[in-house]
């Protein structure tokens, strides 16, 4: 199971947060094909979010057949292959790293910086 992490104050709707971590799960192999997800009204409480927010989320992402819905038995990661695209997974990243620029070259860090702090933070998480 992922841990969602939700940022307020970016501008993008909650729900589509969700919807993204839960995709970005799937394509890491954090989540496993036919895994059940938190019910709806689980993850809201976790999130602290209104329900329709995640019901909201699910909804977009069992229309798209990535998540089934089960009566009376939970909501699942469906268990047809739906891995994300090599592109989609590629704009993804362009997205995280211009955000993550923009803030970073906000506050007048250099390059080489980021990159030796990037570096620290990847070898402190192998040990």
């Amino acid at each position: 199971m992922i841990k969602f992490l939700l940022d307020y104050s970016s501008g993008m709707p909650i729900y589509r947060q969700i919807i993204d971590q839960i995709r970005f799960g799937i394509a890491s192999g954090q989540l496993k094909l036919g895994e059940q997800l938190p019910t709806v009204r689980a993850l809201a409480v976790e999130l602290k979010v209104n329900l329709n927010t995640v019901s909201k989320a699910y909804k977009e992402l069992e229309i798209k057949n990535i998540l089934e819905t089960q009566q009376g038995t939970g909501t699942f990661i469906s268990k047809t292959d739906h891995v994300v695209l090599e592109k989609e997974r590629e704009d993804k990243l362009k997205e995280i790293c211009t955000q993550f620029s923009s803030v970073v070259l906000s506050y007048g860090f250099s390059l080489n910086e980021v990159i030796r702090e990037l570096k620290d933070i990847e070898t402190s998480k192998k040990q």
